[in-house]
């Protein structure tokens, strides 16, 4: 009965070896509970997602079996059909139900089913990992789009290409599940295997600290683009406080004004994705996020996953000062670009 807490995974550096492999999907992750006409969606905090996604709800009635429980992702494909795409999938938690059933028809969702937890009248969290995936299997033969059975592979060399392969779909690394793995709520026992890169970023501002002035909460990252304009492409944050000190007294020297400084109120308004003093965060549309412009003259080398679009998917992590490289040298051009994969072939891969 929900509320059930996933499973969780750790990260590792490497793809550990002798066990399951599959794609980690980039999105909503959800134990979904059917029983006959009643669907509920719990999500990664066990809270009830049922309303956001009507369309789900159909695709489960339609292609599960009539008594299940079974954990995956909700995800929303781009509209050109072959990459992934979180911030369309952000935006179908709204508190209104006429915009839920616009962007039900408009971005409708799918889902990615990677793991059994019960069937029928049989509480399965027990028994093997390998032991569930094929009850799965068996369980969604004969589903159909939308829900879709992740592919999985025991190969570790498949896995590794995959690795590099799918990224181009907007998938996120792998997930690696031991063969013998009971299904435990709230527990990290899974590995999850992510890209990381590092870039150099211009610092180009900065946000206050939560605990009040004199202390820098996260750095705001830009870098050129061909034309010459420093487009946002996020934030660097997790500093130890005394670091958060020793920053804000560092660049004081370098605090501009607005119209000094290449983000503003004039560049926003043509368009560019710049950040405002009082912008909304793509995370939370009612939170404050305005900043104190810097001269763009410090460059910080910075550790990331991925890109989604012109931006840093998640947060980035400082890695050091670069002292010897120039602003004018960050560009978008230092960034490795995944190979284009069609997400259809993702699909398709077992």
């Amino acid at each position: 009965m929900p509320p059930v807490a996933p499973m969780l995974a750790k990260p590792v550096g490497e793809i550990p070896a002798g066990q399951l492999y599959e794609p980690k999907w980039d999105g909503f992750r959800s134990i979904i509970f059917r029983d006959g006409d009643e669907v509920e969606i719990g999500s990664r905090n066990e809270r009830p997602m049922t309303r956001y996604f009507p369309e789900v709800v159909d695709a489960v009635l339609a292609n599960f079996p009539p008594r299940a429980v079974i954990d995956g992702e909700i995800v929303v494909v781009a509209a050109a059909g072959d990459t992934l795409d979180f911030q369309l999938l952000q935006q179908r938690i709204h508190p209104a139900a006429s915009r839920v059933r616009l962007l039900a028809e408009q971005t409708p969702a799918s889902f990615i089913a990677f793991d059994l937890l019960a069937l029928d009248n049989d509480d399965l969290t027990g028994r093997p990992l390998g032991e569930r995936r094929e009850i799965l299997e068996r369980a969604l033969a004969d589903a159909r789009p939308p829900v879709h059975l992740t592919p999985v592979t025991r190969d570790v060399d498949t896995a590794r290409r995959w690795f590099q392969m799918f990224e181009g779909a907007g998938l996120d690394g792998l997930i690696a599940k031991p063969l013998d793995l009971t299904y435990q709520p709230d527990k990290r026992v899974m590995s999850k295997i992510k890209h990381v890169r590092t870039v150099d970023c211009v610092v180009a501002g900065y946000r206050v600290h939560k605990s009040g002035d004199g202390r820098i909460g996260s750095l705001l990252l830009g870098l050129y683009t061909a034309d010459g304009t420093l487009a946002s492409v996020g934030v660097v944050g997790a500093f130890p406080m005394a670091t958060r000190t020793e920053l804000f007294t560092q660049l004081q020297p370098l605090v501009t004004t607005f119209d000094a400084h290449p983000w503003n109120w004039a560049a926003h308004m043509q368009g560019e994705r710049t950040p405002r003093r009082n912008e909304g965060s793509r995370w939370n549309n009612g939170k404050d996020l305005s900043f104190i412009p810097l001269r763009p003259e410090r460059v910080i080398e910075v550790r990331y996953d991925y890109m989604e679009g012109p931006r840093f998917r998640h947060t980035t992590q400082f890695v050091r000062w670069r002292e010897d490289r120039h602003p004018r040298s960050c560009t978008y051009d230092q960034l490795e670009r995944p190979v284009s994969f069609n997400l259809a072939d993702v699909l398709t891969s077992n």
